[in-house]
């Protein structure tokens, strides 16, 4: 089928479900405003988690998680290591696309086809797909991956990679999937209308292969200000809220009507530190005079911004207790956190006597960019650490802007020192390895959000190792070596890893997930 027919036929089905839309009850209307703004229905475009959840209401993946992230299958009912290069998925029949297609494993090629093609992409899907050196389909429902070393965690990886239509052109862009013409899945719901950074509404997909949702329809939309998503939540005009500000939670336990859910987070914030040009943006002398090579390459200045940083205060009083001080990449718990890796000690008197040693008496002048409305408290984190670095003598610009805008313009560099949050699709800390401080390279895909620019051969040599080691407590030995070297170097400045909070009317019931994404399928409506 052509990609014209294909999209005449989305079309089609766009109109109807607005036909049916326009009688189905209103009680089986699910609306959600979530904080951070999605910026593409386009699955294959920005590795961000608000588009991530937005997108798995059209698009399955192959292998999907549980709330605690345990895999379970997707359009892949199973699958097996048939020796140490090759996984064999066996793909489930009778699923069809919105469009009636049947879903085959020419879907798969034609997915992992198009993912290095999507152009302008702030964060490539290639980190899901660059270890497969070639797909080799058996038959319809079958598939088999073949990696050029041992790759213990490919079915993880098949986790982030939404699936699409053979019968999309190969090279379909963007705008396509944001018009509704390319936004054709198998997944439990189908896209009526989509607005970028504002609104979504889906509609039930009745041939659903996971059986029929609960909604009939979900208006899926950004409040991006966390006043406004909670009075519209206490207005009842909207059903859930997700990035629950912490200073609001108590006041929201105790309303009549509203109730809470709450998971720990995979996700760490952390501070990307330009620490490979001399010409950085945004880094001058303490008087704005330009210097002859940055600061932040040096280990000393790094380490000083990281111990002037005093997170149990930022969890504290920013966060509300709604949080854990961070010094690595997850948590303690999670598949390779390193116990010798500590939270960086609070010591301001170090900082400064750092600084000194390194050339900077008087500190520096630096940009210190972030979102404001992407992550639990954001810009209160940017200005907690602006003040904290003030009184080690850095004289920080700080730069808090929506998500988009940010996220657009740290793809390019622009900043300095820039706050992210980043957890792992895996449920191993190869994937914020790869794809945050691993050496930037087009060949391999690896450091595709590596706004650190930081390059190590030790941490590389130790990662290579580690994505090949078959045994888990082996690998598990190898990421925690990696990270000692990443975290000596301060590769990034983690600061904290946050609690997922969602408040909801007492009509619905949420299973609150530790990968932080909302969307309908985990909300159930309440018998009353």
């Amino acid at each position: 089928m052509s990609g014209d027919v294909v999209m005449r036929k989305a079309l089609l089905t766009a109109a109807s479900i607005l036909g049916l839309l326009a009688t189905g009850a209103e009680a089986q209307t699910l609306r959600i405003a979530v904080g951070g703004a999605f910026t593409s229905m386009d699955p294959h475009y920005h590795t961000l988690t608000p588009n991530n959840a937005m997108n798995k209401h059209v698009f399955d993946r192959l292998v999907d998680t549980d709330e605690n992230f345990r895999l379970r299958p997707g359009l892949a009912e199973s699958w097996t290591a048939v020796n140490e290069t090759t996984w064999e998925f066996k793909l489930r029949q009778g699923v069809t696309w919105h469009d009636g297609t049947p879903f085959t494993a020419e879907d798969v090629v034609a997915t992992f086809a198009r993912v290095p093609q999507v152009r302008n992409s702030p964060g490539s899907f290639v980190i899901y797909t660059r270890s497969v050196q070639r797909l080799e389909v058996v038959d319809d429902h079958t598939i088999r991956m073949h990696t050029a070393a041992p790759y213990p965690t490919l079915p993880n990886l098949m986790t982030g990679l939404a699936i699409i239509s053979r019968g999309l052109p190969a090279a379909v862009d963007t705008a396509e999937f944001n018009s509704g013409r390319a936004a054709i899945g198998t997944g439990p719901y189908r896209l009526v209308s989509y607005s970028p950074g504002s609104q979504a509404i889906f509609a039930r997909n009745p041939a659903f292969w996971g059986g029929a949702q609960p909604w009939e329809r979900v208006d899926y939309r950004v409040i991006a200000n966390d006043g406004s998503r909670i009075a519209a939540l206490r207005a009842g005009d909207v059903d859930v809220i997700d990035a629950v500000p912490t200073r609001d939670v108590d006041a929201l336990k105790t309303t009549q009507g509203l109730v809470i859910a709450s998971q720990p987070a995979l996700r760490n914030i952390f501070l990307n530190v330009d620490q490979s040009r001399d010409d950085a943006p945004g880094v001058t002398g303490p008087n704005g005079e330009k210097l002859a090579h940055s600061p932040l390459r040096d280990n000393r200045v790094r380490e000083a911004l990281s111990i002037a940083i005093n997170r149990p205060a930022i969890v504290r009083q920013v966060m509300s207790g709604y949080a854990t001080p961070s010094g690595q990449f997850l948590a303690a718990g999670v598949m390779g956190h390193d116990p010798q890796t500590t939270v960086p000690v609070f010591d301001a008197a170090r900082a400064q006597a750092l600084l000194a040693e390194a050339g900077y008496p008087q500190g520096f002048r630096v940009v210190l960019a972030g979102p404001n409305n992407r992550y639990v408290n954001d810009e209160q984190i940017l200005q907690a650490v602006a003040q904290m670095w003030s009184r080690i003598g850095v004289r920080v610009d700080l730069q808090a802007m929506p998500s988009n805008v940010y996220f657009s313009r740290s793809a390019r560099n622009e900043f300095p020192i820039g706050l992210s949050g980043w957890g792992t699709g895996t449920g191993e800390p190869d994937h914020p390895m790869v794809a945050l401080i691993a050496t930037q390279s087009a060949a391999t895909g690896r450091g595709t959000s590596n706004r650190s620019l930081y390059s190590s051969a030790a941490f590389d040599a130790l990662l290579d190792k580690a994505l090949v080691t078959i045994d888990p407590p082996a690998r598990e030995e190898l990421y925690r070596q990696a990270t000692r070297v990443a975290m000596a170097d301060h590769a990034i400045i983690p600061l904290h890893h946050q609690v997922n909070i969602w408040a909801s009317r007492n009509t619905v019931r949420i299973i609150a997930r530790n990968d932080e994404e909302t969307y309908a399928m985990s909300m159930f409506p309440v018998a009353k």
